[in-house]
């Protein structure tokens, strides 16, 4: 089993290496210079966390956080934005590409018929490979570009999958946590293609940074474990207080609800609502992902007046009976007399909306 788990840990960051170092190769390609390839010493951090998990880990992850997923987003995002940031002179035409796959396709035939004549295996594996690496240069550069972001997205998922759980979050909140990620994953791709499609944004480069640097905020979300995880608390003065129970309680909730807001659809919302109203800069498609934002972000807003309201009203037939519960894993059975701040604040925090609940029994008395 322990070995499982530190091939799993080993494989999957190899994977994310071999990506980061496609997007280097792409870049470098691209760009005609060499210096380049200097991205590709990003990886070294990788590594180094490699070795530090290995050891100190035996490859299990961590809690609330995975250094492996944010260290591939290092390693990966420098190399996006350039192709990005270039894609506005490239041209993709479509009977050219066709000549040049089929020249390819003629060269590998050629090749393979030139190794099976004197040749050995070696010569032979070594002339398939360079066939199929010049096959690959002739692809596009824009269906690269679009390549890379997604199979950046599906190995953020699939490697978050291969990767070892640490002791802290189990298989059932993992499972719940990928289902998230895909969704949030479709999201972002078709936030970053759809924008950045449209032609008068890519004349402007100051909107292609401005849609890059929210693209980037909105992939912080993905190493993070918090959506599926409750903020363990203990039975303290501090913990007891009106916000530090309603974290303790909500704290997987309030994390969805706070990434919705302020990392993913906020920020889209607001990045559409400027290409529209400012930039003057509409489509069909355009209106429809800021409508569908809106609903998003209206939501939100509605379930965090949900939970608090629902928070209220526990806390005020907890206060009446003297009981306070801190910790989600035990919402009822936590029974101590509150203290006299706590009682305070208590009062304070039901007293706007009924007459009757404004006199809350006192247990001090």
């Amino acid at each position: 089993m322990e070995l499982m788990v530190l091939l799993n840990a080993l494989v999957t960051r190899l994977l994310f290496m071999l990506h980061s170092v496609i997007g280097v190769w792409r870049v470098t390609a691209v760009k005609k210079e060499p210096k380049y390839w200097l991205l590709a010493l990003l990886n070294l951090l990788l590594c180094l966390e490699t070795g530090l998990t290995l050891k100190f880990k035996q490859g299990r992850g961590y809690k609330w956080f995975s250094p492996a997923i944010f260290l591939y987003l290092i390693c990966t995002v420098p190399s996006l934005w350039l192709l990005e940031i270039h894609h506005g002179t490239q041209y993709c035409g479509n009977e050219p590409g066709a000549v040049q796959v089929n020249i390819s396709n003629q060269d590998f035939n050629q090749s393979r018929d030139s190794s099976h004549g004197s040749e050995g295996t070696d010569h032979h594996i070594i002339q398939t490979a360079k066939v199929f690496v010049n096959q690959l240069s002739t692809i596009c550069e824009t269906v690269w570009t679009l390549a890379l972001h997604q199979t950046f997205l599906l190995l953020l998922v699939v490697g978050r999958w291969l990767l070892p759980i640490g002791v802290e979050i189990t298989r059932d909140q993992l499972s719940q946590l990928l289902l998230m990620f895909v969704g949030t994953a479709a999201d972002t791709l078709e936030f970053a293609s759809e924008t950045l499609d449209i032609e008068d944004v890519r004349k402007n480069y100051a909107l292609i940074n401005a849609i890059l640097a929210v693209w980037t905020w909105s992939m912080l979300q993905f190493p993070l474990d918090l959506a599926v995880q409750h903020i363990g608390c203990k039975p303290t003065a501090s913990t007891r207080r009106i916000p530090s129970l309603l974290l303790c309680r909500y704290s997987a909730e309030l994390w969805n609800i706070g990434v919705s807001l302020f990392i993913q659809d906020g920020p889209f919302f607001i990045v559409r609502s400027i290409l529209m109203g400012h930039f003057r800069i509409f489509n069909q498609m355009l209106v429809f992902f800021t409508a569908k934002n809106i609903l998003v972000v209206t939501l939100q807003l509605y379930r965090l007046a949900v939970i608090t309201l629902d928070f209220r009203a526990t806390i005020l037939q907890k206060s009446r009976k003297g009981e306070v519960s801190c910790c989600p894993c035990e919402p009822y059975e936590t029974s101590t007399h509150a203290t006299a701040d706590q009682d305070t604040e208590m009062k304070e925090f039901v007293a706007f909306p009924l007459k009757e609940e404004t006199q809350v029994p006192s247990e001090d008395k």
